[in-house]
């Protein structure tokens, strides 16, 4: 279901455009259609009123709670069962943020990530999505939405940018803390700026190297690592927002000094932060993270050359947090598509 979707409901019942943004800001804020100054009898239409709860009881049933789990960190991750009986991710952050997901599955195939094993199984419609904000603000307040969850959001544009928008807007949350997560597409650059919510940007790197983001990122759009920070500087520039690197820090792949040289190389007088994320390690795939001292010391070398680095702590590594592995546990799949530990090899440059 999409938020239009929603909207055109509210205005088969004769509900007018203050009708409507009323419902749904009342839905993505999380409080009870009774709220307000005005109560509802002496604000909606009678005909509103009276659909009004069979409507919510169906948008309230978008995402439900399947299971919650807390991490030591302050993260709870959450798998939400949608309408169809398929299950997507959200998780609760520390400082009141919330990881979404934009689909069911990924098409990209990141060689690292659970979420792509079984491909793109659906996208998530805009009030899907919104629908896991509502859920999540039921349990903890929600000042931040990143969409780093489940799904590559420039697979699912018009849905996530729909999102977005009632987020920014009614949803009650700074544009700058609505962050769209992406590997990389033209498409991105051009359709972000504009938007009238447009969001910050956080854009997986994972290597300088393109022969090996090629590896690690095997269906991503081919946009070499200097294209991708030369699009990124100019979204930068036009928003006024730093753009986001993300770098999950793989063992003995790409937490070496010739990775730390393209870094600076790439992102040296950039307006960017960049992010390393120890990898949030799953037993099912042959990767390791490195030890945090390494990655602290990566840190501070990329900050001694000028270029502002977080440490960042992999949330709910404790409770199966990296993306996709709730999922996977809770799935119940047929013996031959259950997860197994499959080596993945990378041919690394000059090896």
């Amino acid at each position: 279901m999409r938020i239009e979707h929603i909207r055109q409901r509210l205005r088969a019942l004769g509900a007018k455009p203050l009708h409507e943004q009323r419902v749904l800001r009342l839905w993505a804020q999380a409080l009870p259609q009774g709220s307000g100054k005005r109560r509802p009898e002496d604000f909606l239409p009678q005909p509103v009123r009276e659909g009004l709860d069979a409507l919510m009881a169906e948008v309230m049933g978008l995402a439900t709670l399947r299971s919650a789990h807390p991490g030591s960190d302050g993260s709870e991750r959450l798998l939400v069962g949608l309408h169809d009986g398929q299950t997507a991710e959200s998780v609760l952050l520390p400082r009141d943020g919330l990881c979404v997901s934009s689909q069911v599955g990924c098409a990209v195939g990141c060689v690292f990530c659970m979420t792509g094993r079984d491909g793109l199984l659906r996208q998530l419609g805009s009030a899907e999505i919104v629908a896991q904000v509502a859920l999540a603000r039921t349990r903890r307040a929600v000042k931040k939405v990143v969409f780093m969850g489940m799904g590559e959001p420039s697979h699912n544009m018009d849905n996530v940018l729909e999102a977005i928008d009632l987020l920014g807007t009614l949803g009650n949350i700074g544009h700058k803390n609505l962050v769209f997560s992406t590997v990389g597409d033209p498409r991105v650059f051009e359709r972000l700026v504009r938007e009238r919510v447009k969001p910050a940007l956080a854009l997986s790197l994972h290597s300088t190297k393109p022969a090996l983001r090629a590896q690690l990122l095997p269906r991503a759009t081919p946009m070499s690592p200097e294209e991708l920070v030369d699009a990124g500087e100019r979204y930068a520039r036009a928003t006024g927002y730093p753009i986001q690197y993300q770098w999950t820090l793989l063992a003995g792949i790409n937490d070496g000094e010739d990775e730390l040289e393209g870094i600076v190389r790439l992102l040296h007088g950039k307006y960017a932060l960049m992010n390393l994320i120890p990898y949030n390690e799953v037993e099912s795939l042959d990767f390791q993270r490195p030890s945090w001292e390494r990655a602290a010391e990566m840190a501070r070398w990329l900050h001694r050359r000028g270029v502002l680095t977080k440490l960042r702590h992999s949330a709910g590594q404790d409770v199966d947090g990296g993306c996709g592995q709730l999922r996977a546990r809770d799935s119940v799949l047929p013996a031959h598509r259950q997860p197994v530990a499959v080596p993945v090899r990378l041919v690394l440059p000059g090896a």
